[in-house]
């Protein structure tokens, strides 16, 4: 059955599904400068619509679904639902902020197979500015509290300007609690789907495309260049670290995120990155919404006796597959997260 993964390669419509996304809730306890959910009134994904969703994983051949959100934690009944996915033989990965890590851990096992942290700051106060609560210390307290339990954890940063001086005392950090994976991207400043509705219109700001977008979190032409002897500074100083994947990017992969500055910047063109995502993975919202990746607008709805396989497959969702894989869709030359899963890579699954 393996090969079928392969057939999605070779059209836009779906027969399998190797990775699903879940938007558990709207509700977030963070405060973060580059995100808007947490100002959205809080929705909850009903258990009705996980099994929905669930059931049909086997058929679908899902490999991994990802609990995200808002903040995922806050679902009252998370355990419950990624126990749900789990029993699916699904591997079960829980994305969040880390501030219910702690209080909540001993719900990590038997329900999570990892846990990815977002980690924005290596020490206190860059920590509060950019995630809007003081609480660095109770994040590593969470972070020590999962590893204890045996869970592998990883770490993903969005480097922007008020912490990319800080991506080796970031490294050094995540090494002291002794997490698994490092994992850094760069700032988005211009989408309009993703991360609720953060942009606003000001004639004094840069305009990329036909939008205004708040680019406050990018960095300056000379902040680029001191970004960029950064990372050659931990090229050399974490070589290890990178030939070991303790750190998930490579370091080309690294300097590929200072020509994405440049080009904010229009120094440069942006580098366009490999991506399949949407013929590979689905972003299902609290209250049934289709994405075809955060970053690509709505596609659909998993109305009530859908299957999934029916939903992800409409004609809306097929043209948006079409659109992005020909080169029409602006917002996929400027993405900050990609993911490719060529032949070998599905074939593996």
């Amino acid at each position: 059955m393996k090969p079928k993964h392969l057939l999605n390669l070779v059209s836009d419509r779906l027969h399998t599904l190797p990775l699903v996304v879940l938007y558990l809730t709207d509700g977030c306890n963070s405060r973060c400068v580059t995100c808007d959910i947490w100002r959205s009134p809080r929705r909850n994904m009903s258990l009705e619509r996980v099994e929905q969703i669930a059931r049909d994983f086997r058929e679908l051949q899902v490999r991994w679904v990802l609990l995200s959100g808002g903040e995922a934690m806050q679902h009252p009944q998370w355990p419950q639902i990624a126990r749900r996915f789990r029993d699916e033989n699904t591997f079960v990965m829980l994305l969040t902020n880390g501030l219910l890590l702690r209080k909540q851990a001993d719900d990590l096992v038997g329900n999570v197979d990892e846990v990815i942290v977002s980690l924005d700051g290596g020490d206190a106060p860059t920590y509060d500015a950019i995630r809007g609560v003081d609480a660095f210390d109770l994040v590593m307290e969470g972070i020590g509290a999962a590893r204890e339990r045996g869970l592998p954890v990883a770490t993903r940063t969005t480097i922007q300007r008020s912490n990319f001086r800080q991506l080796p005392l970031i490294v050094e950090a995540a090494k002291a609690a002794g997490v698994n994976r490092i994992s850094f991207l760069t700032v988005d400043v211009s989408n309009e789907y993703a991360f609720g509705p953060r942009f606003a219109a000001d004639a004094s700001l840069p305009v990329l495309g036909s939008a205004a977008p708040a680019v406050s979190n990018a960095l300056s032409p000379d902040e680029v260049q001191e970004f960029g002897g950064i990372v050659e500074e931990m090229v050399t100083r974490f070589a290890p670290d990178f030939a070991s994947g303790l750190i998930a990017e490579s370091p080309d992969k690294l300097r590929l995120m200072v020509d994405y500055f440049a080009a904010i910047n229009g120094a440069a063109g942006f580098p366009r990155p490999r991506c399949n995502s949407p013929h590979i993975s689905v972003v299902i919202e609290v209250d049934g919404t289709l994405r075809p990746c955060y970053f690509l607008p709505a596609m659909g709805q998993l109305a009530s006796g859908d299957t999934l396989r029916q939903a992800i497959n409409r004609s809306a969702a097929l043209s948006l597959r079409q659109q992005y894989r020909t080169g029409q869709r602006a917002e996929c030359e400027r993405c900050v997260c990609p993911l490719y899963k060529g032949p070998r890579a599905l074939l593996r699954m």
